[in-house]
Protein backbone atom coordinates (compact mmCIF):
# COMPACT_ATOMS: atom_id res chain seq x y z
CA UNK A 1 0.00 0.00 0.00
CA UNK A 2 1.16 3.54 -0.67
CA UNK A 3 2.65 5.38 2.29
CA UNK A 4 3.22 8.94 1.15
CA UNK A 5 0.55 11.48 0.28
CA UNK A 6 1.62 11.68 -3.36
CA UNK A 7 1.67 7.90 -3.70
CA UNK A 8 -1.89 7.70 -2.37
CA UNK A 9 -2.97 10.35 -4.84
CA UNK A 10 -1.24 8.51 -7.68
CA UNK A 11 -3.06 5.32 -6.72
CA UNK A 12 -6.44 7.09 -6.84
CA UNK A 13 -5.65 8.60 -10.22
CA UNK A 14 -4.45 5.32 -11.69
CA UNK A 15 -7.60 3.52 -10.49
CA UNK A 16 -9.80 6.14 -12.17
CA UNK A 17 -7.81 5.89 -15.39
CA UNK A 18 -8.01 2.10 -15.25
CA UNK A 19 -11.82 2.27 -15.10
CA UNK A 20 -11.99 4.69 -18.02
CA UNK A 21 -9.59 2.60 -20.09
CA UNK A 22 -11.57 -0.56 -19.33
CA UNK A 23 -14.77 1.11 -20.57
CA UNK A 24 -13.09 2.25 -23.78
CA UNK A 25 -11.62 -1.20 -24.46
CA UNK A 26 -14.93 -2.96 -23.80
CA UNK A 27 -16.76 -0.59 -26.16
CA UNK A 28 -14.12 -1.20 -28.82
CA UNK A 29 -14.34 -4.98 -28.46
CA UNK A 30 -18.15 -4.89 -28.64
CA UNK A 31 -18.02 -2.71 -31.75
CA UNK A 32 -15.52 -5.09 -33.39
CA UNK A 33 -17.73 -8.10 -32.64
CA UNK A 34 -20.76 -6.30 -34.06
CA UNK A 35 -18.85 -5.20 -37.19
CA UNK A 36 -17.54 -8.71 -37.86
CA UNK A 37 -20.94 -10.27 -37.28
CA UNK A 38 -23.17 -7.74 -39.04
CA UNK A 39 -20.81 -6.57 -41.79
CA UNK A 40 -22.68 -3.29 -42.07
CA UNK A 41 -20.76 -0.29 -43.30
CA UNK A 42 -21.89 1.92 -40.41
CA UNK A 43 -20.80 -0.60 -37.75
CA UNK A 44 -17.43 -1.08 -39.45
CA UNK A 45 -16.84 2.68 -39.56
CA UNK A 46 -17.80 2.96 -35.89
CA UNK A 47 -15.36 0.21 -34.88
CA UNK A 48 -12.56 1.79 -36.93
CA UNK A 49 -13.25 5.15 -35.29
CA UNK A 50 -13.14 3.63 -31.80
CA UNK A 51 -9.87 1.85 -32.64
CA UNK A 52 -8.33 5.13 -33.82
CA UNK A 53 -9.44 6.93 -30.66
CA UNK A 54 -8.08 4.19 -28.41
CA UNK A 55 -4.74 4.30 -30.24
CA UNK A 56 -4.64 8.09 -30.01
CA UNK A 57 -5.12 7.91 -26.22
CA UNK A 58 -2.47 5.14 -26.11
CA UNK A 59 -4.89 2.61 -24.65
CA UNK A 60 -4.03 0.19 -27.44
CA UNK A 61 -0.90 0.20 -29.60
CA UNK A 62 -1.13 1.97 -32.96
CA UNK A 63 -0.14 -1.24 -34.79
CA UNK A 64 -2.99 -3.11 -33.07
CA UNK A 65 -5.37 -0.40 -34.27
CA UNK A 66 -3.96 -0.79 -37.78
CA UNK A 67 -4.51 -4.56 -37.65
CA UNK A 68 -8.09 -4.08 -36.47
CA UNK A 69 -8.79 -1.59 -39.24
CA UNK A 70 -7.22 -3.87 -41.84
CA UNK A 71 -9.27 -6.86 -40.76
CA UNK A 72 -12.48 -4.86 -40.80
CA UNK A 73 -11.90 -3.30 -44.21
CA UNK A 74 -11.41 -6.78 -45.66
CA UNK A 75 -14.97 -7.55 -44.62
Amino acid sequence: MPVTKTAKRALRVSKRKQLVNKIIISRLEAAIREAKKGRKKASIIKAISLADRAAKKKIIHKNKAARIKSQLTKK
